[in-house]
């Protein structure tokens, strides 16, 4: 299990670190928090710009729409709902084909 301060660079980032895209909301969490996003992009503006507009373009803005919606997720105290969900399983599965070109 993965703790924030357990980070991974996209250079080091291996497959067998990114949870299958049917693993549990807690393993979808605890790998998001292997890449700090807000510090990787250094603003705060960049980071929420790339989060919002969903960008996928990259490993790095794949990992940084990861990181905002668990912490966002982490700031509602909820359960994750079915379609945010969906999106996070999406990003997964995203972010392991890019480990695999």
């Amino acid at each position: 299990m993965f703790t924030a301060t357990d980070a991974i660079s996209n250079e080091d980032l291996k497959i067998e670190d990114v949870p299958l895209p049917d693993a549990e909301w807690e393993d979808i969490q605890q790998f998001a928090l292997t890449f700090n996003a807000y510090k990787y992009w250094g603003s705060k503006e960049k980071y929420t710009d790339i989060a919002n507009n969903r960008r996928h373009d990259t490993l790095a803005e794949l990992r940084t729409c990861l990181d905002f919606e668990q912490r966002r997720w982490w700031r509602f105290d909820e359960q994750i709902d079915e379609v945010s969900m969906v999106y996070m399983r999406e990003l997964i599965e995203k972010i392991r084909q890019e480990l695999v070109k």
